[in-house]
């Protein structure tokens, strides 16, 4: 049975339901995924950047707390949490939300 996002530390409700409506549903896709990509998604569904967002999920899926992130690891985490929001500008990825959403919404598209 598959677990459910939460299922990895650091990660509640809020997570849950932010990497459900970028289609993850399972901490297994996550796992699968990495964290870069699955982050990606994210950004993708229109989730505002957020390096502390970032770094707890890359923290959650090593097993460790989120405030375990400290000094050179941190510096480092920030340089990727960057790379992956390289192209991805707020408004773009809001307004393909938005039309995902839309698109659905009249049936064009099946985001499940």
């Amino acid at each position: 049975m598959p677990s459910p996002v939460s299922s990895i530390p650091n990660l509640g409700p809020a997570s849950e339901a932010a990497f459900a409506a970028a289609g993850i549903t399972t901490a297994e896709e996550i796992r699968s995924l990495g964290p870069d990509e699955a982050y990606r998604r994210l950004l993708a569904s229109g989730v505002r950047p957020h390096f502390i967002g970032y770094y707890v999920l890359v923290m959650g899926l090593q097993g460790r707390p989120w405030n375990d992130c400290k000094g050179e690891e941190k510096k480092i985490l920030r340089q990727s949490f960057d790379a992956v929001c390289a192209g991805f500008n707020r408004s773009d990825a809001k307004l393909r939300a938005d039309l995902e959403a839309t698109l659905s919404f009249l049936g064009v598209v099946d985001r499940t």
